[in-house]
């Protein structure tokens, strides 16, 4: 049976926007980059991990899901076809911290409030 281990957003800056996310979410961080990793990329031409193509966000090993972000040559021109929902206990006060990091408010719902992320994808907070 299937199981949901990473979830992959196409993005134009994999790090700033894997830093935006793993501030939202409670427990995750940015992967962090070991010596092997540091020498794939110096492999691929890439000397600083600012300009990774691929980063990952997690919460710890074994926990999914993962978050990628991975970069496109294309910036976003439609709705998102898939989109994260976030839980919390005070909306207002979650709203505000997600402002805060970068986040805009799109709408307001009876149940949720619909944000987009730094680069524009879109993202519900769920009302408790």
């Amino acid at each position: 049976m299937a199981r949901i281990k990473d979830i992959v957003i196409d993005c134009g800056h994999p790090a700033s926007l894997a830093r935006f996310w793993a501030a939202a979410l409670d427990g995750y961080q940015v992967a962090p980059y070991d010596d092997a990793e540091l020498e794939r990329l110096r492999a691929a031409g890439i000397d600083d991990p600012e300009d990774d193509p691929t980063v990952l966000v997690e919460a710890g090993p074994g926990v999914t899901p993962r978050i990628w972000f991975q970069r496109v040559p294309e910036g976003k021109t439609g709705k998102n076809r898939v989109h994260i929902d976030v839980a919390c206990d005070d909306i207002h006060a979650e709203i505000a911290r997600l402002t805060a990091l970068g986040a805009r408010v799109l709408g307001t719902y009876d149940h949720w409030v619909t944000l987009a992320d730094p680069e524009g994808n879109e993202f519900c907070v769920l009302r408790p």
